[in-house]
């Protein structure tokens, strides 16, 4: 497992983050557990989570996932400094008007909700899960600088957020002279690639923001289950908007690939965001063993520059991509 800093700042982290949104839904405890010990013990010191998982039924409000990881560090006796905990805040957590959002009101209690539910006295990366338009920006940022400088809070970031209100957020936070954004949390993977390339990247870039992208594996799509043949019906919703020949045809690539390197379709595709200067680590969502172990034989796995050329060529969307028949 190798370790890269979190943009500009010092603190290390896996080149694996271990997700944890299917603990407590589709993974019960104790596998959640298995899972966690398993990352633990192969390297990944970084995890993250959020406030609104699991939301199994519309009335959830989620903190199963947060509970379950402060019961899994407690009850394994993990030293917390040997964790780099990442969780969110934005989402609706209960019923009153101001149980969702990212005013002051709601982050100050949120926060300490997530604290409460995790057993630790601070969160080592708290992120905005999504822009809030009701809310201005300076008082949102007001509101984590204000959680960092009490030591509850390391350092923020941000998911979800379009390139111009993560260009505001960092120039509010210069111009007020609070805590910024250190880190982005988008969605990017090999069939999800304009929404992150065509503006946000540049900006990690240029301003040294780590990157995090969620579904990496495009819900499953990039693990080779699904082809032109076989659909499973289990998450069809999510992934049936990748079901396009243009995307078959990338995966057989992939497996082509696969075969070569003797490794697993779903490797190739972490090994694509791994080479990826501008990533930091990609989240991984396994909910059982068998799901980590394939993803942690991508950790120190990079693909060559003629491999990642083929690889950029192939996933590029045409203008109007065909849906296979």
């Amino acid at each position: 497992m190798e370790y890269r800093s979190l943009g500009r700042t010092g603190v290390k982290v896996s080149e694996l983050c271990l997700g944890t949104m299917q603990f407590g839904w589709t993974a019960d405890e104790g596998t959640s557990f298995e899972v966690l010990t398993a990352a633990y013990e192969a390297g990944i010191n970084f995890i993250d989570t959020a406030d609104v998982y699991t939301r199994r039924v519309e009335t959830d409000y989620g903190g199963i996932a947060e509970a379950l990881l402060g019961r899994w560090m407690k009850q394994r006796n993990i030293p917390r400094h040997a964790i780099i905990l990442a969780t969110k805040v934005r989402g609706r957590v209960g019923p009153l008007p101001n149980d969702a959002g990212l005013s002051r009101v709601h982050i100050l209690k949120a926060v300490e909700d997530s604290l409460r539910r995790l057993q630790t006295d601070y969160i080592d990366l708290y992120q905005a899960h999504s822009f809030d338009p009701d809310v201005p920006i300076e008082e949102t940022l007001e509101a984590f600088d204000l959680l960092v400088r009490q030591g509850k809070v390391r350092y923020i970031g941000a998911s979800n957020y379009p390139a111009w209100r993560l260009m505001q957020a960092l120039w509010a936070s210069d111009r007020l002279g609070v805590a910024r954004y250190d880190c982005l949390q988008p969605h990017y993977n090999l069939v999800h690639r304009e929404e992150f390339e065509r503006e946000l990247m540049e900006v990690c870039e240029t301003y040294r923001l780590g990157v995090i992208p969620y579904s990496p594996l495009a819900a499953g799509f990039l693990t080779g289950k699904y082809t032109r043949e076989k659909r499973d019906a289990g998450s069809i919703r999510k992934v049936s908007r990748y079901f396009h020949e243009h995307n078959f045809a990338l995966l057989d690539t992939m497996a082509e690939m696969a075969r070569e390197n003797g490794r697993s379709i779903s490797q190739i595709a972490l090994a694509w965001l791994l080479t990826r200067p501008v990533i930091t680590s990609p989240i991984i969502g396994p909910r059982s063993l068998e799901q980590l172990q394939d993803n942690l034989g991508a950790a120190g796995f990079r693909l060559s520059a003629e491999e990642m050329a083929l690889l950029d060529e192939k996933s590029r969307s045409p203008e109007r991509a065909p849906a296979a028949s």
